[in-house]
């Protein structure tokens, strides 16, 4: 007879079966806590004269392979109709190694020419998946780089040492919480600006950050040209419009280049001048981008966007130019990366969801909203709106039904707005009279 002490067979199954549960758990945990994130410090080196000649020398050859590699395959399609593999290009490569007239190919690290093909073999990937548009060729006007795996380079003691080049590479290391004796780089990266200034960068596999305390807050952003976020909280990010404050100084050194005659040394000192512009531009707009999409990201635990068409909309030339000097798709991408990074939660609701014309407050949708419209007031509730805090309201509500995993929330439907119990479902991105509730759409989709 049993003592009493032993519990019974399915008590005892379901007791290893939660101990066995909370190891998978523990050790996934673990296991998450030390995966590797790469990270990229990039910072800017003095190269001495032989090693510029070095460097450039091998900026060349990358650009020979790159554009003989590319024609060569653009070729075999069009006559062949049969794609290029990569092995068939390194197989090229060594053709081009044995070839009199590329000799000087032998002069430089082959790392930099593999990594040069990689690189293409992946760019065609990324065009046949629908993510990228056609590789082009390379120029030697444009930003010039050379990529070296850890068989190319050296780093022992903070010195920097490249194959083909005896001293030591000397760069300006800018992060003093971080010991460069220390890191161990998976890659380097030596690039060439436009505007003659060298830049260095190490990729090193770091440990992942501490995730920061959730904040149990959630916010919806919408983006504009007038003010460039505007947030459900309320708050407005103002449009810095870093291109149209250098627009005049600009056009000044363009118009210098465009007197000098095309390869004359005034025309490189004129073309440095336009491509340094260019950088204090771009530099100023990716600081703004990253203080505005840093500060999101530590304040919300849930970040609701409009997944907005950023190719498209450049198309109409009265807003090209200040659409592209708002940079909302750099804008997204720092998010995207720094939202998986720490643990928070991105939404992108569907670009048709009338955010806009729908009231925050009971869900009527109007028929028609100019954009000259900044304010309106909703024919339903009687409840006054701004339009872009309306808007923002909106997709934080859309973002929160994504959370919820409601049916419908790709486009932003079955959204409850508050003082209204009702919700309706959209199926096409049509109006009809509104009633109580969200966005009633009609169709069939």
């Amino acid at each position: 007879m049993g003592s009493g002490r032993n519990p019974a067979p399915g008590v005892a199954e379901q007791e290893n079966t939660s101990a066995r549960t909370a190891r998978l758990t523990q050790f996934f945990d673990h296991m998450c806590d030390h995966v590797p994130v790469r990270t990229a410090y990039r910072c800017r080196t003095y190269p001495d004269q032989a090693q510029q000649a070095v460097l450039n020398r091998t900026f060349g050859c990358v650009r020979v392979v790159w554009n003989r590699t590319l024609a060569a395959r653009q070729a075999r399609w069009h006559m062949q109709d049969k794609t290029t593999s990569y092995a068939e290009s390194d197989r090229a490569l060594t053709a081009m190694k044995k070839d009199p007239d590329l000799a000087f190919l032998n002069e430089v690290s082959s790392v930099p020419l593999q990594q040069a093909l990689r690189h293409q073999h992946k760019a065609f990937g990324v065009f046949f998946a629908g993510r990228a548009r056609y590789p082009r060729f390379k120029s030697r006007r444009s930003r010039q780089c050379a990529h070296y795996t850890r068989s190319a380079f050296t780093m022992r003691g903070g010195q920097l040492r490249l194959a083909k080049i005896s001293a030591a590479l000397r760069y300006v290391w800018s992060w003093p919480d971080v010991d460069v004796g220390t890191l161990d780089p998976a890659m380097v990266i030596v690039s060439r600006e436009p505007d003659g200034r060298w830049y260095v960068t190490f990729t090193v596999d770091a440990a992942a950050p501490v995730p920061p305390e959730d904040t149990g807050h959630a916010i919806g952003i919408d983006l504009g040209v007038t003010d460039f976020a505007t947030t459900s909280d309320g708050n407005k990010i103002a449009n810095q419009r870093h291109l149209e404050r250098k627009a005049r100084r600009l056009a000044r050194y363009q118009r210098r280049m465009a007197r000098c005659q095309k390869g004359s040394a005034n025309c490189r000192k004129a073309a440095a001048k336009v491509a340094r512009a260019h950088r204090k531009v771009r530099n100023a707009r990716r600081d703004f981008l990253h203080r505005a999409s840093t500060r999101l990201v530590r304040t919300a635990d849930l970040i609701a966007i409009e997944d907005l068409p950023v190719r498209n909309m450049v198309r109409n030339r009265h807003l090209a130019r200040a659409i592209s000097d708002c940079g909302w798709g750099e804008f997204r991408r720092q998010l995207e990366y720094k939202c998986e990074r720490y643990g928070r939660r991105l939404v992108v609701i569907d670009r048709w969801y009338p955010s806009s014309k729908t009231c925050s407050a009971c869900g009527h949708l109007r028929a028609d909203l100019s954009l000259s419209t900044r304010h309106w007031r909703c024919p339903s509730c009687s409840a006054r709106h701004d339009r872009d805090i309306n808007a923002a309201k909106n997709i934080l509500a859309a973002g929160l039904a994504v959370a919820r995993g409601s049916p419908g929330d790709a486009c932003g439907a079955d959204v409850r707005h508050s003082g209204f119990s009702r919700v309706r479902s959209a199926v096409k991105q049509e109006p009809r009279p509104a009633s109580a509730g969200i966005p009633v759409l009609q169709g069939g989709e």
